[in-house]
């Protein structure tokens, strides 16, 4: 449980009235938040709430149409992120702030003061790494990294900045539950410390363990302040939305269906020397099921992927199949045509090009159905089909013209999660359908694949989130160093097994015993 924080005649932090708008939105509206030194403080909110605009009002990206914020009880302008590390604020943003030519130990080294020695840089990063439980390697490239592992560059590179403040954004969508508990521990003596942490997350029971207060945000207005720990998941959650939450229909399921989509003894070796070679991958999913594949960020799920949806041919064409049809030897447009569909683990630099409007955005994938022509592109009938995906899905958006960029993380998930359930897929691949999306938003996602599901669709969810597969998967295998369990029935496994499998113990264990 959070301990107790004395009180402070100064508040570390201060923000009086923030208001910030843009054309067509509100973001902040009046804004008033105060954080303790050595205060755990919970910023929660749906997506869209305003949440990412506060912290980068605080952290210098984004300035202030009106407001005040104070620092240790001194009135400040931040007007940079530089300005804001000179006070001492770090930041570890949602979606990341890093070069992709760049190795790990050189984009942690343009954001530290000074001329830094890349040597005796990494040898802090690999000391900081091991004492935190994030592992990665300095001299990686981080455009051969998961999403998941760059987000442990990003809290790496704000630890070494020894901060006053930490913002950590969604910090442990990438951990297992071992490795959450192993965070909390750094992040209470982090605090015990005197460096206050805002805390933004979407898991409820992770701020009811860690947080010492938290500010429920709703619509870019402060919906009420609470201690966590004297609240419940529903409690927060209907501040958040204003609401009770809608409980998941058709939860009691039976499996009935044929085998839709198979994998066969997949081998794929790697030519990169920082990926995850797959071996004697082979799964199996029916018509009505949902397979559910956990695992560390960074132990093969970017290579499985590829692997699956076409990205990356097989030498064999028997190693994939879809409804008995072999797919090995095909492309992802191939893959489409026989009715699977896939969702990329990045919504911003794979799942959407964010300058485009969504309408555009639908092509990209779903070209087919009368929206092209002779080589033409039929607007009304692509103009259409994103109005339905915005209505069907809660997108909230200006419109169909809006830019993909200009959309929440959530939202823009929403999105493109809609835009192939329209297609009514036959077997879909799903990578991180939920990652830092609301609690109403993953409700909206979760709904949709098991509404997917009960049409008869073979659906397999690569995902790093425990209570997400235990919510709606039917089996769960668990993916750790290029390698993949059996999938077992929910109902006979639980979340210490999976996380113990996720860190490779089990496997290593299991291995062993066949040898």
């Amino acid at each position: 449980m959070p301990h107790t924080v004395s009180s402070s005649p100064e508040y570390r932090l201060e923000l009086r009235g923030i208001r910030k708008a843009y054309p067509g939105v509100i973001a902040n509206d009046g804004i008033d938040l105060n954080v303790n030194p050595g205060e755990i403080h919970a910023i929660v909110g749906e997506n869209g709430a305003g949440k990412s605009t506060l912290m980068k009002i605080i952290y210098g990206m984004v300035r202030p149409d009106t407001g005040d914020m104070l620092w240790d009880g001194r009135e400040v302008s931040v007007a940079s992120p530089a300005d804001a590390q000179k006070l001492g604020i770090g930041m570890v943003f949602q979606h990341f702030a890093l070069f992709d030519t760049l190795t790990v130990a050189e984009n942690i080294a343009l954001a530290l003061p000074g001329k830094q020695k890349i040597q005796t840089l990494s040898a802090k990063i690999a000391d900081v790494a091991a004492r935190y439980g994030l592992p990665v390697e300095p001299d990686r490239h981080i455009y051969t990294m998961s999403v998941g592992e760059r987000q442990r560059v990003e809290i790496i590179r704000a630890l070494l900045q020894d901060p006053r403040l930490l913002i950590l954004d969604e910090p442990t969508s990438v951990l297992t539950p071992q490795a959450v508990e192993k965070l909390f521990v750094t992040l209470r003596q982090v605090a015990a410390e005197g460096c206050s942490i805002l805390y933004i997350s979407h898991k409820l029971n992770e701020i009811r363990d860690l947080c010492h207060k938290a500010t429920i945000l709703r619509g870019g207005r402060v919906a009420g302040v609470c201690d966590p720990s004297q609240e419940s998941p529903a409690s927060m959650a209907r501040m958040m939305i204003g609401s009770d939450l809608a409980e998941y229909r058709h939860r009691s399921h039976s499996v009935a269906g044929e085998s839709r989509f198979t994998v066969n003894g997949l081998d794929l070796p790697t030519a990169d020397p920082f990926g995850t070679a797959l071996s004697g991958i082979n799964l199996s999913v029916r018509g009505g099921e949902i397979l559910g594949i956990a695992g560390v960020s960074g132990n093969g799920q970017q290579e499985l992927l590829a692997a699956l949806s076409g990205e990356t041919r097989l030498a064999r064409n028997d190693a994939i199949t879809i409804d008995g049809a072999p797919a090995g030897h095909l492309d992802p447009a191939g893959r489409r045509k026989l009715g699977l569909c896939s969702v990329p683990e990045d919504r911003l630099r794979q799942g959407s090009v964010p300058s485009l409007p969504l309408s555009e955005n639908v092509l990209l994938t779903a070209n087919s159905g009368g929206a092209v022509r002779a080589g033409l592109i039929r607007f009304d009938r692509v103009l259409d089909f994103a109005e339905r995906c915005i209505k069907a899905f809660d997108v909230r958006c200006p419109g169909p013209t809006a830019p993909a960029g200009s959309l929440s993380g959530g939202n823009l998930q929403k999105f493109i999660i809609g835009r192939e359930i329209l297609q009514e897929p036959g077997v879909l691949i799903v990578s991180q359908p939920t990652w830092g999306v609301d609690v109403g938003a993953a409700l909206v996602i979760r709904q949709a694949l098991l509404d997917l599901r009960e049409r008869g669709a073979a659906i397999v969810i690569i995902s790093e989130e425990l209570d997400e597969l235990f919510d709606i998967a039917d089996r769960i295998a668990v993916i750790a160093g290029g390698r993949l369990t059996e999938a077992r029935p929910r109902a006979e496994t639980d979340r210490n097994d999976i996380g113990l499998a996720m860190s490779g113990s089990k496997m290593e264990r299991e291995m062993a015993d066949a040898l």
